[in-house]
């Protein structure tokens, strides 16, 4: 029997149908499950050539009613499905178009269907056919019982273009399904919905990184309850432009959508909600697009207000643990790419440091990813190194009121980030604790030079390389400017870092002990008391001359330093008066002549003082002395380390270590090689 739709062949033309065959075969499955079919199979056999002859499309469905193929069939943009559901982006086929998408890329549609009669209760079959020359006409015929008391439908399109079976098979094709099906698929999993190719189930789940089903009841004013099954998912990639809470009847039909508010936070954090309720039954639409109401009344009904605000902390909560497991990493690993975290050293406590920054920026980004986000590389630098600076003070905790100023930071995460700056304050402690461990070995090293090995060890091929490794002896933060060089290269050295030039500058100097080799100049710029003002402005300045193990300090040695103050005083670089110089002389032993000095200055209140003028002074130490300032600091430490001084010797024994003149190199390497520990 040929039936006409309501509607000629060019307004069918023009109605909007998809021209894209993946699109079109889409909307021909919807068709399946929209008529609550549980299975859905695509069938095609192609040739040598890659050629298919015809694509069918088979569903367990409901079926198409005969007495009602007046009201789909004959109906356009004014479908059954329409009228049941009033607004629905799931029903493909609600504007009644549906089953014309097939002109897209097949010239012939037959649809053979099963139902069951309502009245008889029997099982009847009958086929539509369409072509697409002639689309505003359709047949139906050879009704009959159905040999098969079951219903579905299985719609044959045939003189097919532009498709062959690469195009059902291609990468590209499968994965367009499965962003289009998975999330059906994934709600009916527990129903055992299918959609297959050939007989061979779609895998959807390989799209999806993470899922979770929660259940929530939600109460409104008068303490009626309505319960609401929530399930979330993150997709592995996108699959849409938006992400969005779809929301949904107890059939599973979509029946409004509405954007999170997690739609520009730049982190790949695909994800969508789907929040299936009874609630959403009796959903009213609009005639505006966009417009859904709930119940006949707006967005604002208050169970949707506390639903809504329930299902914002999911996603919130959500897309925390995934910036914590995999954008934090990615953030971290592209600072380390690109150079923006500060350089540090390659020692332990450098990297400690670093750690600590890390951890602190990890943080920083699960709380608010926007901070870090859209920077250019100065100012991710930038960024970066100011949050290093405060991490390296005692204002560290500042941290958190400057970002509660940018951000808001729920209680929650002020707990964390404040948990995690008390806890990085304690890894300072240990890295302290470390650090002093490090140095006591290194103590031990040195005794084991000067003492056990004196008659073999020299200044210039031991001691000198060790303590130039080891400076942190005569304060903390210094910077070494030279170790054995002469006082022209000294003065180009201390010139760069103290006047923060380029690079070191070429010094000519005329003075006839330019020659002369200081053995350690180190230097810092920091505020020391200057008790001739009121101001705390002194730079401080260390030479230390060291002197073979053997070798006693006596008027000789005292005179060589008091020549080098005396090249310091001459040269206009070197002696403006906001600058204090110490120099140091040491070695094992000092005679009755550095005693009386001792004795001679013991009113200006400083220990191992030799000689003082104006705003320079030597000091004469023996390395016993050195080593007991050490331990006197950090006594209390080192007696809570129980630091075992015999593993040392033990060590140096086992790798052969005995009394000659390739120990002492033994042992100088094995200080500097501890030293890297020691800053």
């Amino acid at each position: 029997m040929e039936n006409k739709v309501g509607i000629n062949n060019n307004s069918v033309d023009s109605a909007g149908i998809t021209k894209e065959y993946k699109e079109a075969i889409a909307e021909l499955i919807w068709n399946g499950f929209d008529a609550k079919a549980t299975s859905v199979d695509l069938v095609f056999n192609a040739n040598e050539l890659d050629h298919i002859d015809d694509l069918v499309i088979r569903d367990n469905g409901t079926g198409i009613d005969l007495s009602t193929l007046g009201e789909t069939f004959g109906s356009f943009l004014d479908s059954l499905k329409r009228k049941s559901v009033q607004k629905t982006s799931s029903v493909r086929g609600k504007k009644g178009k549906g089953r014309f998408s097939f002109i897209a890329f097949a010239e012939t549609a037959v649809w053979q269907t099963v139902y069951k009669d309502q009245q008889s209760g029997q099982f009847l079959e009958y086929d539509i056919t369409i072509h697409a020359g002639n689309k505003h006409v359709y047949k139906n015929e050879n009704n009959r019982i159905s040999t098969v008391e079951k219903t579905g439908t299985s719609l044959r399109l045939s003189n097919l273009y532009g498709i062959t079976g690469y195009s059902l098979t291609s990468t590209e094709f499968m994965d367009y399904l499965k962003a289009e099906f998975g999330w059906f698929l994934l709600l009916n999993e527990q129903r055992h919905f299918s959609l297959s190719l050939n007989g061979t189930a779609i895998e959807f789940r390989d799209i999806i990184a993470e899922d979770e089903v929660f259940k929530s009841v939600v109460s409104d004013h008068g303490g009626n309850e309505f319960e609401f099954k929530i399930t979330y998912v993150r997709w592995k990639k996108k699959i849409g432009d938006k992400f969005y809470y779809y929301f949904l009847n107890e059939h599973k039909k979509e029946l409004y959508k509405e954007l999170t508010s997690f739609n520009h936070n730049a982190i790949n954090f695909y994800h969508s909600m789907y929040v299936e309720s009874s609630f959403f039954n009796e959903f009213i639409s609009s005639d505006k697009e966009g417009s859904g109401r709930l119940f006949g009344v707006n967005r604002n009904n208050l169970v949707f207000k506390r639903l809504l605000k329930e299902l914002r902390n999911i996603i919130n909560t959500k897309q925390k643990a995934f910036v914590r497991i995999n954008a934090a990493d990615e953030l971290i690993s592209k600072y380390e790419r690109l150079g923006v975290f500060p350089k540090f050293r390659n020692n332990k406590y450098e990297q400690e440091k670093k750690k600590d920054l890390v951890e602190v920026v990890r943080e920083i980004y699960c709380i608010q990813p926007k901070i870090f986000k859209g920077l250019s590389e100065t100012q991710e630098k930038t960024s970066v190194g100011f949050i290093n600076l405060l991490l390296d003070t005692d204002e560290r905790g500042h941290i958190l009121n400057i970002l509660d100023g940018i951000v808001q930071i729920t209680a929650e995460e002020r707990e964390n980030l404040s948990n995690l700056l008390k806890k990085t304050s304690f890894s300072h402690i240990l890295r302290t604790i470390n650090l002093i461990e490090s140095r006591a070995k290194t103590i031990e090293l040195l005794k084991t030079l000067v003492f056990d090995l004196k008659s073999f060890t020299n200044e210039r091929d031991h001691i000198q390389h060790a303590i130039a490794e080891n400076y942190w002896l005569f304060g903390e933060q210094f910077h070494l400017v030279t170790a054995n060089e002469a006082f022209e290269k000294v003065l180009s050295k201390y010139l760069y870092i103290i006047d923060d030039l380029p690079a070191p500058a070429k010094v000519k100097l005329q003075d006839a002990e330019k020659v002369r080799r200081p053995d350690l100049f180190i230097c810092r710029q920091r505020s020391v008391p200057d008790p001739s003002s009121h101001d705390d402005d002194l730079e401080e300045n260390i030479m230390v001359e060291l002197k073979r193990p053997d070798v006693v300090i006596g008027k000789v040695q005292l005179r060589q330093i008091e020549d080098y103050m005396d090249f310091v005083t001459r040269q206009p670089e070197f002696n403006a008066q906001t600058r204090q110089w110490k120099f140091f002389v040491i070695s094992n032993e000092t005679d009755t002549y550095i005693k009386k000095q001792y004795d001679e200055f013991r009113d200006k209140g400083k220990r191992f003082l030799v000689k003082s003028w104006g705003n320079l002074e030597i000091f004469a130490m023996t390395w016993d002395d050195v080593f007991r300032s050490f331990a006197v600091k950090h006594k209390y430490l080192l007696d809570k380390l129980d630091f075992d001084k015999r593993a040392i010797a033990a060590e140096l024994k086992a790798k052969g270590i005995d009394l000659n003149v390739e120990s002492s190199s033994a042992v100088t390497k094995e200080v500097r090689a501890a030293a890297v520990t020691n800053f």
